[in-house]
């Protein structure tokens, strides 16, 4: 039987979680102030988390964590001392990321659901398998899915798509844009929003002309137009990005889901509120294989509103608009061509008299604040009437049951049920009326009156003498008792029936294997470089191309790096592989000489433990470790099989997008990736971000701007003996210069 699909909602703090449980989400998810993806959203501490579990409970809505950043082995402790309490106050399931972490808490806390999330970069059906073996029970996919690749997976594991929000260029737990250029790292929760700021295209050092300067920004996911295709997969989840958006926000787009998954259809006037709302224009995503250009918004990162006029005339003092929306005082407008906006705090009719109001149709005058100097599009970016609107909600109510049986020398038996929890009251022997008895209408009008509660009368069954006595202030004394009883059913509800917590395991402890030499492991990409490092000191040297691969594979020491992008899995036996993505490590490692790359993100023994159950040879520490945590780590596991990121311009973004191929070739065929030409990305400060393209692979990866270079005498003083040197473009010459610097 299929499963109901569940609408899950976004909150970043109480006010959100209110506005989704009212307007119709099923679950909802929110983070602590420490360990969730969403850093700067204003986030739950643990009063307002225990809180919010016991309102949602309230009302039959799931709560689920973020525990979704990657943990460094000193924050082990205070994860899992959060996590336990998360545990205690019946959270429904945890949201994670980290590899490790998840091992860890699936050993200590057997019973409690965890959910893959997005930042795992799950777009396989081997890494399915893994997350299996992990006890994982559902799995937020990567955005750059489409629905029919979705359909394909043969799984057991729910899963849960994003349907509406802000997407990232970038697969997500992929990007380390925003931690190598402003150490604020997207998987610890503090991306910086690199995507969103002005850049500018180059080829071979000239400026290639764009219409727009955000040229990895881009639009706002919206599916409400094809949403009956996706109630018709077996998607368990529908998810709403949104922890840093408003209540107001998260209260209209939960409502208008819930009508579409309800049956309904949405009027035009709906999806007009929803993009005055927040739009960067909208896109149906990778869901329904939008293409390129059409899934960015090169002009503007910012919020699009929608159309409300046009420009007649600009004076010094004041600005003549032709409005093609109604417009309010106190809304929000921008002028589209010089992106500059404010609020209208003062609006003026054709006679200049100051008004509250103009029509569609209408002519009116505001106040020039901002200097205006073109004429053109003006945008309406605040409804302040629908904001006031949306501030307005219907109270969700839960429907009961009550059962009243008042025989005469009876029990008074009073019982409310809400189909999951009945709670009762037994009173005294009923008596006889000396006067008047006790009508049926006036008893059901009494213990009915439900009116101020979370609660809402379905149906009243009475069972009554016609002639019995019972006090008015004891059958709302009753109602209150019951009210009470039933609503603290319901708050404190057991998910978890046994609170089972296990101690951490003990890690094996393993000899230490020091040694003086130093290995390097140099990740060429032609075969240029590949010759020149035969001839060199090189332990190891990864080729991206597997055709070279294969032409080189007879030397010991050539190994293909596959790509963290994986949809088709080849049948390597008894090959050596630098692996990416943990659907290769799944898929491979039984069979193959494997080490595991930077792009597992192994931030602490857990992860780095997991990964050496699988046989690897070795494992690549993650870039995003400093030198303490790497240090730390290094007294905690096997330091000889820590291979270390030590000199080269890595990869900040793999992108499904192709901005070659919606800036230049303006979306036709990929011709233009298979040019032998220099492409990069400029911040405009001569900072120089080389791009990269896999035509047959339709990927596109985006690299640092400048070298990191590691001090290996650092390192090695901790008994690291394997260091990668990723090359980029360098010559034989400098190559070796390069490995002459370190040896």
């Amino acid at each position: 039987m299929e499963m109901k699909k569940e609408l899950l909602s976004p909150a970043g703090n109480y006010e959100s979680l209110v506005a989704a449980i009212h307007n119709g989400c099923d679950a909802i998810y929110l983070g602590g102030k420490k360990f969730g993806a969403r850093a700067y959203s204003n986030n739950f501490d643990d009063e307002e988390m225990v809180r919010a579990i016991r309102y949602a409970h309230l009302y039959g809505v799931k709560i689920y964590v973020t525990v979704n950043t990657l943990v460094f082995d000193l924050e082990i402790e205070e994860v899992l001392n959060y996590i336990r309490f998360l545990h205690q106050n019946q959270v429904d399931a945890l949201i994670m990321q980290d590899l490790g972490l998840i091992v860890l808490v699936r050993t200590c806390f057997p019973n409690l659901e965890i959910h893959a999330s997005t930042q795992m970069h799950t777009h396989n059906e081997e890494q399915l398998k893994l997350l299996k073996t992990l006890g994982i029970k559902r799995v937020v996919l990567a955005r750059e899915l489409s629905l029919e690749t979705i359909k394909k997976f043969n799984t057991s594991l729910e899963l849960e798509v994003f349907i509406h929000g802000a997407l990232c260029v970038c697969y997500s737990g992929q990007c380390l844009f925003s931690h190598l250029l402003m150490n604020r790292s997207g998987n610890r929760g503090c991306c910086a929003g690199i995507c969103r700021l002005p850049f500018k295209l180059f080829c071979e050092d000239q400026e290639i002309e764009t219409n727009g300067k955000y040229l990895l920004s881009p639009k706002e996911l919206n599916t409400m137009d094809f949403f009956e295709e996706i109630k018709k997969t077996g998607i368990v989840s529908l998810k709403i990005e949104g922890r840093m958006k408003s209540p107001e926000y998260v209260a209209l787009v939960t409502r208008l889901y819930r009508k579409l998954l309800d049956g309904e259809t949405l009027t035009s006037l709906d999806k007009k509120k929803i993009a005055v709302l927040f739009n960067r224009d909208f896109t149906k995503g990778f869901l329904f294989d939008e293409r390129s250009k059409s899934l960015m918004n090169i002009k503007t990162p910012n919020h699009q509103g929608v159309v409300l006029g046009q420009v007649l005339e600009i004076r010094k003092d004041k600005i003549k608009v032709l409005l093609e929306e109604e417009l309010n005082q106190n809304d929000g407008i921008r002028f589209k061509e010089e992106d500059k906006g404010f609020m209208v705090n003062f609006l003026y009719n054709e006679k200049g008299l100051l008004i509250h109001q103009a029509r569609r149709g209408e002519v009116i005058y505001l106040d020039n604040k901002v200097n205006l100097k073109k004429k053109g599009v003006v945008l309406k970016t605040i409804d302040s009437e629908l904001m006031k609107e949306l501030k307005v909600m219907d109270e969700k109510k839960i429907p009961i049951s009550i059962t009243v049986k008042a025989k005469l020398d009876g029990e008074l038996e009073v019982h409310f049920s809400d189909g999951m929890f009945t709670v009762s009251y037994f009173g005294e022997k009923v008596s006889s009326a000396l006067k008047k008895p006790v009508t049926e209408a006036l008893l059901v009008e009494k213990i009915g009156a439900l009116g101020n509660t979370p609660f809402v009368l379905k149906n009243l069954t009475v069972d009554m003498d016609s002639t019995i006595f019972i006090s008015m202030s004891e059958l709302k004394s009753i109602r209150r008792e019951l009210v009470e009883a039933l609503q603290k059913k319901r708050e404190e509800q057991v998910v978890h029936p046994f609170l089972e917590v296990k101690s951490p395991p003990i890690l094996p402890q393993q000899e230490k294997e020091r040694t003086q030499n130093v290995f390097f492991h140099v990740l060429v990409r032609n075969e240029e470089q590949l010759r020149c490092c035969l001839g060199l000191n090189v332990a190891t040297i990864y080729v991206t191309d597997e055709a070279l691969y294969k032409k080189y594979k007879h030397y010991e020491q050539v190994y293909l790096r596959l790509d963290r992008v994986q949809s088709h899995f080849k049948d390597y036996q008894n090959e050596r592989l630098l692996i990416t993505e943990s659907g290769s490590l799944f898929n491979y490692s039984p069979n193959n000489l494997v080490v595991t790359d930077y792009y597992f993100n192994v931030t602490n023994r857990y992860t780095f433990h997991y990964l050496e159950s699988f046989d690897v040879k070795r494992i690549t520490l993650s870039i995003e470790n400093t030198l303490n945590d790497i240090k730390t780590m290094c007294e905690r596991v096997p330091v000889h099989k820590i291979e270390l990121f030590l000199y080269g311009r890595p990869e900040v973004m793999v992108m499904k997008a192709c901005p070659l191929n919606y800036l230049v070739n303006q979306n036709k065929t990929c011709s233009i990736c298979v040019e032998k030409k220099n492409y990069y990305f400029s911040d405009g400060r001569n900072k120089k971000f080389p791009i990269l393209s896999q035509p047959k692979k339709h990927l596109t990866h985006l690299f640092y701007h400048d070298v990191l270079a590691l001090s290996l005498l650092e390192y090695k003083k901790l008994g690291i003996c394997h260091f990668r040197i990723e090359l980029f473009q360098e010559s034989p010459e400098e190559i070796k210069s390069i490995l002459c610097k370190y040896c």
